[in-house]
């Protein structure tokens, strides 16, 4: 059998002949590419799901009549737009039975003189928690998770839960489809966690309780994250060099598509499981058409099944109106060409060789902090959009619509000035504009929407654009390990952020804070890397290490830099 280094040779000129990027290219591109779409959707659909409407005890009986300080009112979901978000209050009310409760968020307490009506009571009172449950602000969402299983008061921290949670699936989903699409093929992997998206997400719509709605987004975790792990090798094993590191980077965006129509079905939909049945019914074209999606030949040559990779290579060339490509013929030329000695024996690498020296292991913990950065800023940006002021919803969209021009800027950028400086500019650009956020006055909503926008641009390009760079920072014997150790450190960051946000009420301005502290440090640091535009890929841990004492001594393209196993093994959003 053949290694699969020179597997990798043979379709760079099975490209050459069938094309880089035609019809058949095209048509799986973008095929493979909608479901991203629906992984967008799964990894934000909490914003809404979990939002924590404005709520008070339920009384023990029916209310006749309501006051809240001065004002008199008669129905209950009449207080809301008066009460208070930022501090506790009560409302008095009261009931037929001719008893005065007082109501607060998460106590309520019986007045034991109910000789008067007044806001103010200064005789003795006893308190109990809500015994009855809550009522809760409907003018938003009809029914959220929070509201479903009364997650506010001591089982907030349940509803906090749901998105680490969720990101901790993410995480182990990366980890074992990453394992079984070298096992069992890239094919079997996105059929099968395409179906696991579609069944996940419609039975978390219809779950009784909260621990199996958990138990139902942690699955849905794990599946999405391995399509979208896969599915990332899968579109670079099929387009030829010329187009890859554009393809491959413009996968991204329809994740960002996904974040916009959560937006847009949030906006129209107000009761949560309703709301989750119409996001999870965005996976059900590719389900129906997966099976019209096959095995790349890059997987196909790497497992010696060289006939069914000639029956594919002869659909590309058939779609793309190109002459036939044989393979037996690659093969032999490939293996007896003048570069093609008799392989040998190939050295294992693990994590630690990622510290090989003190320059490597610094280059790796500054890496790895990029990588950590860049998903704590994309998923704080995203998840505290909410908490923006204005309208919610349109804030959500517009930090999912804002990647699309950046991962464009990012294409253009590095191949103009360089990976390290769009890298350092972005990092900068966003540890600025958190500052700029934080010092806009809070009436003044529209600025800080837009400057955020800005942020998560700045943020976004340098997300994008850390899964090429790791590639080309290290050699190839180690390329799959400092990417997929890059992308573990990633997951810890989409874990944190979450918490991150929830400290927005200890101070508004908190992750902002820390994510603009963490991106000028790494901005800084990034600055010690060294530029990889226009070298060849290193293939040694000497050329490796020559980087740091390189100097550009021109600005032309020498060789290509990215290879369709070296960028995708690990990418995802």
């Amino acid at each position: 059998m053949h290694d699969s280094t020179m597997g990798s040779r043979n379709l760079e000129l099975i490209f050459d002949r069938v094309g880089h990027f035609g019809r058949y290219q095209v048509f799986i591109y973008f095929t493979c590419a909608f479901q991203n779409i629906s992984c967008g959707i799964h990894y934000l659909a909490s914003v809404f799901m979990t939002v924590f409407p404005k709520h008070t005890c339920r009384p023990p009986g029916n209310v006749s009549r309501i006051l809240f300080h001065n004002i008199s009112l008669w129905r209950l979901d009449d207080v809301w737009t008066l009460f208070p978000t930022g501090r506790e209050d009560y409302v008095v009310v009261q009931l037929q039975d001719g008893e005065v409760w007082e109501l607060t968020r998460c106590y309520r307490f019986r007045r034991d003189n109910n000789s008067n009506l007044n806001y103010d009571y200064n005789g003795h009172k006893s308190g109990s928690p809500c015994l009855d449950g809550f009522i809760y602000d409907k003018s938003k969402w009809d029914n959220t998770v929070v509201t479903q299983w009364d997650l506010v008061c001591n089982r907030e921290w349940f509803a906090k839960l749901i998105q680490p949670t969720f990101m901790l699936g993410v995480l182990l989903g990366a980890l074992a489809f990453g394992y079984l699409s070298d096992r069992a093929g890239r094919r079997l992997v996105l059929w099968s966690t395409s179906v696991g998206m579609y069944l996940f997400g419609i039975a978390a719509a219809f779950t009784l309780d909260y621990y199996s709605f958990m138990l139902t987004r942690f699955l849905l975790a794990i599946v999405a994250s391995g399509y979208l792990v896969v599915v990332f090798v899968y579109v670079t094993e099929f387009i030829g060099m010329k187009a890859r590191t554009w393809a491959s980077i413009q996968i991204h965006s329809f994740f960002a598509i996904g974040t916009m129509v959560v937006a847009l079905t949030g906006y129209l939909v107000r009761t949560w499981w309703i709301y989750q049945i119409i996001l999870s019914t965005v996976t059900l074209p590719f389900v129906l058409c997966c099976w019209m999606v096959p095995e790349t030949p890059f997987w196909l040559l790497s497992e010696g099944r060289y006939e069914e990779a000639q029956v594919v290579v002869d659909k590309i060339a058939k779609w793309n109106r190109a002459s036939p490509c044989k393979l037996s013929e690659l093969l032999s030329l490939d293996q007896y060409s003048a570069v093609g000695n008799e392989p040998s024996e190939v050295k294992k690498y693990n994590l630690i060789a990622l510290f090989y020296d003190w320059n490597i292991g610094t280059r790796t913990l500054i890496v790895w902090l990029v990588w950590f950065t860049g998903c704590l800023g994309f998923y704080c940006f995203s998840l505290n959009s909410v908490n923006l002021g204005g309208n919610e919803y349109l804030n959500l969209f517009l930090m999912g619509a804002v990647e699309i021009p950046a991962y464009v800027f990012m294409c253009l950028g590095m191949d103009i000035v360089g990976r390290r400086n769009v890298l350092v500019f972005s990092l900068i650009s966003g540890a600025i504009f958190c500052g700029v956020i934080m010092v806009i006055p809070k009436d003044y909503y529209i600025w800080r929407v837009v400057a955020t926008m800005a942020g998560k641009f700045a943020i976004g390009s340098a997300f994008g654009l850390i899964y090429l760079y790791t590639a080309e920072l290290y050699p190839t014997m180690i390329r799959t390990q400092a990417v997929g150790s890059g992308s573990m450190v990633c997951r810890v960051g989409s874990i944190i952020a979450p918490f991150c946000v929830y400290l927005s009420s200890v101070w508004i301005f908190m992750p902002q804070l820390l994510t603009g502290i963490l991106a000028f440090v790494s901005g800084l640091l990034t600055l010690k890397l060294p530029e990889t535009l226009g070298k060849p890929l290193a293939t040694t841990w000497k050329e490796a290490t020559q980087l740091d004492v390189e100097k550009d001594s021109s600005s032309g393209k020498l060789l290509p830099t990215t290879t369709n196993a070296d960028v995708g093994e690990n990418g995802s959003d």
